[in-house]
């Protein structure tokens, strides 16, 4: 009986080897007649959202960062406040943030998260801007003045004492724990 086992194991394994070598020819054979599979990463400038609005796009050592701003919406809950998506794409990965924007003259806003915190930044409309609140600023005046979408917030002093903003607010960030709605 062991005999018949030995011949059986002897018999299968000149099949399985014959049925990988199959295998690997016919992936050959396939690239030979032009088929190519794909193993690079899709580009996210391909999925961008209609709609979107570009605020940042930069070239970075390895590819482009690009912020945008899309799918703005009335919060009803907020009084004259909006809903967003913040659109972060990298050159092999995108994030999707809902953030919460306040567009009135006395306390305008940007709520957004970090982590495990909600950050609640509070903004100064025709104020001074760097590095540090640019970013703020910019998704501030895309969701609540889009005419404006992509300037550079330095310039639109005016544009904000228009608007009713004085330009002598205190910004300040508010860390509270918990995500944001």
């Amino acid at each position: 009986m062991l005999a018949g086992l030995r011949w059986i194991s002897v018999m299968v394994r000149p099949t399985w080897l014959l049925a990988a070598l199959a295998g690997l020819l016919s992936s050959s054979a396939a690239v030979a007649q032009g088929f190519v599979f794909e193993t690079k990463q899709q580009n996210p400038a391909n999925y961008r959202p209609p709609g979107l609005k570009i605020l940042t796009q930069r070239a970075v050592p390895y590819g482009e960062e690009v912020v945008g701003i899309y799918a703005i919406r009335d919060a009803e809950d907020i009084p004259d406040g909006k809903r967003i998506k913040i659109w972060r794409e990298r050159a092999n990965d995108v994030k999707v943030a809902n953030e919460t924007i306040r567009c009135d003259t006395t306390a305008p806003m940007r709520i957004t998260g970090r982590g495990d915190q909600m950050l609640m930044l509070e903004l100064n409309p025709g104020g001074a801007v760097g590095p540090h609140n640019e970013e703020s600023h910019l998704i501030w005046w895309a969701a609540c003045v889009p005419e404006q979408t992509g300037n550079d917030p330095n310039t639109l002093q005016a544009i904000a004492q228009e608007l009713g903003f004085s330009g002598l607010l205190i910004e300040r960030q508010h860390v509270l724990p918990g995500r944001p709605r």
